[in-house]
């Protein structure tokens, strides 16, 4: 099983000004053929899946909408704080996030498939910490919402922006090579499954770069095509 795409929501209710949702999305869904769009809802939100890099293109083609709007606004001779605001509400769009200007700072959420998060903060730690930025997670089964809240005190989104590009570019390289193998304990005894968990425990050693995922029924082994090829085959040995 490979990690191919992923699922992330956006509100597209800050267009609405400019443009009918509908002929947006339609325009959308042209733009990126690759991405699998779920139905408009009344509130604007609108469930986007596919790769990360087709979601990034989808990100800079709205983006590119938000400024033609922000233009527009002062070809129109309006006031320049309207455009300023409006072009930061788009942006928070386009970027697959829900910013919320606070004392605590810019805050920005971002979703990634929960295996490759667990893969990341057990392999690349790093790429989860970041100087002025809390970032917290939130498990919900097959996703996990990344949190990023810049510290109090900074202004800006600056640093909260360097984190999620930092999580986005090590996403899109495990992305790339990781694969998942499900070991499923099938009809066999508690007993039994306890012993293929003992087992993979005692091999893990041998694979240091594999993540081992353990739940009642099976054991998912996290890791390039290589590793969890050769991990798998031991344990059926």
């Amino acid at each position: 099983q490979a990690f191919l795409c992923v699922t992330s929501t956006l509100s597209m209710a800050v267009f609405r000004d400019g443009f009918a949702l509908e002929e947006l999305v339609e325009e959308m869904k042209k733009q990126s053929p690759g991405l699998s769009f779920g139905p408009l809802q009344p509130d604007g939100r609108i469930a986007v899946q596919g790769s990360f890099p087709a979601l990034r293109a989808l990100r800079e083609f709205l983006l590119l909408k938000a400024k033609s709007l922000s233009g527009e606004d002062k070809k129109e001779g309006k006031s320049h704080q309207r455009p300023r605001r409006k072009l930061q509400e788009h942006r928070g769009a386009a970027e697959m996030k829900n910013p919320t200007g606070d004392a605590q700072g810019e805050k920005q959420e971002l979703v990634l498939d929960t295996d490759i998060y667990l893969y990341m903060s057990c392999f690349h730690p790093r790429a989860l910490q970041a100087k002025h930025v809390v970032i917290s997670a939130v498990p919900q089964g097959a996703i996990t919402t990344l949190c990023i809240q810049g510290a109090a005190g900074r202004a800006g989104a600056a640093p909260g922006l360097r984190a999620r590009k930092t999580i986005e570019d090590c996403t899109v390289e495990l992305q790339r090579s990781l694969r998942k193998e499900r070991i499923s304990f099938g009809e066999q005894s508690r007993a039994e499954g306890l012993r293929v968990r003992q087992l993979c425990e005692r091999l893990k050693p041998r694979y240091p770069a594999v993540l081992l995922v353990p739940c009642d029924t099976h054991v998912d082994v996290v890791g390039t095509a290589a590793d969890v090829f050769g991990f798998t085959e031991e344990v059926k040995r």
